[in-house]
């Protein structure tokens, strides 16, 4: 199935926050250790649960541009008057 231009840029807009996400996580799970290693274990578990929301947030999005894919998800251009399904 053909995406249409808005879909297209909502699909990509997605995947983009979703690899964010993961960057972040990454970049989280560093300073945990980080934390750890300095002995701020307080810290270090709440920016690992700060992980933990990110990967699902991106595994969601991940999934709602699969959706978009697939055509469950539409976009149309605003103002058009096609109906959404």
């Amino acid at each position: 199935m053909w995406l249409n231009e808005s879909e297209n840029e909502l699909r990509r807009g997605l995947q983009g926050v979703a690899s964010d996400l993961r960057w972040s996580a990454v970049e989280l799970l560093r300073i945990a250790e980080q934390l750890r290693q300095a002995g701020n274990d307080v810290d270090a578990q709440a920016t690992l649960k700060l992980c933990e929301l990110f990967q699902g947030d991106e595994e969601r999005l991940k999934g709602y541009a699969e959706e978009v894919k697939a055509k469950i998800i539409t976009r149309t251009k605003p103002g058009s008057e096609s109906a959404v399904p």
